[in-house]
């Protein structure tokens, strides 16, 4: 259970201080009959690049039946524990049992303090937060309102060729893939992943894979296909638990 003080209950613009000590995760825990009736997020997943924040809006609400007396503490806590407290609160009281506080937090890649954000960052966000009755009754919410920060990923456009090209001849498609690097703020290559090499028909509307291509130290791609009929070739990669998918665009090739 969180420590109650006064300061925590003030509502509106915070002091962004960072924290000593990690915040351990522990299970929500609970005294009485204070419950949250719901904590929703702007959206479960933030894929965030290099330079542009994002705000995350969370609308807790909470109740019990002697009346609320506050939600307190609301911070996110990230995958390797950094802490990042709300900019911003709303209260409103919504029924006599009820309270609803909606909070507004930032994930910024471009600052080069405590709350810029870093690679190690990138992975399962939990809100946490405490919600105090006018009897004492609470509740914790520690580990069960999650959100996911990634680093954005990049496919270059996707470069096939020659053009036109003969039917049967061996057509080249090139392309790159990268992602934020939240340490120094740039797109860096991103080795090692295994991305797909897609292809739809001309005059079709579906993309089927026809192989998949692992990226290289440099995050290049590089692969040879026969060419069989006129349509786009292009790349995409799926997301990881810390990083985004991403789609390139594609690179349309006539056969004759």
């Amino acid at each position: 259970m969180r420590t109650r003080t006064a300061a925590a209950a003030v509502l509106g613009t915070s002091v962004l201080l960072p924290l000593l000590a990690p915040a351990a995760a522990h299970a929500d825990t609970a005294k009485g009959d204070t419950v949250f009736t719901s904590v929703n997020f702007n959206k479960k997943t933030f894929n965030v690049g290099v330079s542009t924040a994002q705000t995350v809006t969370v609308a807790a609400t909470a109740k019990d039946g002697s009346g609320m007396q506050g939600i307190l503490g609301a911070k996110l806590v990230s995958s390797d524990d950094k802490i990042i407290h709300a900019y911003a609160a709303d209260c409103t009281r919504p029924t006599s049992t009820t309270m609803k506080c909606v909070f507004k937090f930032t994930l910024d890649p471009d600052r080069s303090d405590y709350y810029g954000l870093r690679n190690s960052s990138a992975g399962i966000w939990r809100f946490t937060a405490e919600a105090v009755a006018k009897d004492s009754d609470f509740y914790d919410l520690e580990t069960s309102a999650k959100i996911q920060v990634k680093r954005l990923a990049r496919l270059a456009t996707t470069q096939a060729g020659p053009e036109p090209v003969a039917k049967g001849a061996k057509l080249t498609v090139t392309g790159a893939l990268t992602r934020a690097d939240w340490n120094t703020n740039a797109y860096a290559a991103h080795a090692g992943r295994s991305v797909a090499l897609q292809f739809k028909r001309s005059g079709t509307s579906t993309y089927t894979t026809v192989k998949t291509v692992t990226s290289d130290a440099g995050g290049k791609l590089r692969t040879s296909v026969t060419a069989s009929t006129s349509g786009t070739w292009r790349w995409k990669s799926t997301s990881t638990s810390t990083t985004s998918g991403a789609t390139a665009y594609g690179d349309t090739v006539t056969v004759r």
